[in-house]
């Protein structure tokens, strides 16, 4: 006696599409998160301000040090950039929040991780182009401000080429790890406000609280954070000597102690980010 015979349905043809199919890869994700940051009111308003501040604020310092005829005690006039970059790093840190933190904000974020599933992927995008956009705009603007401090300061020395390259790729790649700070603390917190609001407060309170510690066992704690505060690393950029004794950063060395600590939080923010629901 034979076996039935099953007879099954001849498979459907497989569907080629006539336009050339590939993988998504990082190049996309860099091309999709500029055009989004350039396309935001919020990137031109933000960066539009951080150049009018260090222009006005570095040019305005130091042509009142060259009216006052004062003495600079053998330092270059580049030192007067840090009165326009302290204020300009708030923009930057405004800019590196929104970058992310915005999209969860409005939700877009759903969309963008619809787009390109791999998450790390579209963290790594967005720090590169805002790293690349920001350490652009702030080396230029730092370079044109140089050269103007230089030129209206006659009483201040010659600056070396190391000051040069300080004040200027120093101070643009510091901004711009300061961003990538930013952009890791909008990943971790969600909230444009909160993150803001944190870095911020970041900036600003080790130097608030360490005035009021006054007590002498308070001492060392006051000394660590006015040495390490960032406002202190940033002066710390401009010199080639510690400035709390024979103790701290000086030089490159600020710039190093901060890519530490913006590697630090995007390693935590790229954890969260795969291990937590949009």
């Amino acid at each position: 006696m034979t076996a039935p015979t099953h007879h099954h349905a001849p498979a459907p043809h497989a569907y080629v599409s006539p336009i050339p199919v590939r993988a998504a890869h990082l190049g996309d994700a860099l091309a999709s998160e500029w055009t989004k940051i350039r396309s935001v009111r919020s990137t031109m308003w933000t960066l539009g301000v951080m150049v009018l501040l260090m222009l006005s604020i570095g040019l305005g310092v130091a042509a009142i040090a060259s009216t006052a005829d004062v003495s600079m005690g053998g330092q270059s006039a580049l030192a007067f950039g840090f009165f326009g970059m302290l204020p300009a790093s708030i923009c930057v840190i405004t800019l590196g929040v929104l970058t992310i933190a915005s999209e969860y904000g409005t939700g877009m974020i759903r969309t963008t991780l619809t787009a390109c599933p791999s998450r790390g992927r579209v963290l790594t995008a967005k720090a590169i182009v805002f790293f690349l956009l920001v350490f652009s705009v702030t080396t230029v603007t730092a370079t044109l401000v140089g050269v103007a401090q230089v030129a209206l300061v006659d009483t201040a020395a010659t600056p070396t080429g190391g000051e040069w390259l300080r004040a200027t790729v120093g101070a643009g790649a510091y901004l711009a790890l300061l961003g990538l700070l930013s952009l890791a603390v909008g990943t971790v917190i969600r909230h444009s406000a909160g993150a803001i609001t944190v870095m911020i407060g970041l900036l600003l309170l080790p130097l608030v609280a360490g005035m009021f510690m006054m007590a002498e066992a308070l001492l060392s704690v006051q000394k660590f954070l006015f040495t390490y505060a960032i406002p202190s690393q940033m002066i710390a950029l401009y010199n080639d000597t510690p400035q709390f004794g024979d103790s701290g950063p000086a030089g490159w060395e600020a710039l190093l102690i901060l890519a530490a600590v913006a590697a630090a939080a995007l390693g935590g923010a790229y954890a969260l980010l795969n291990s937590r629901d949009v």
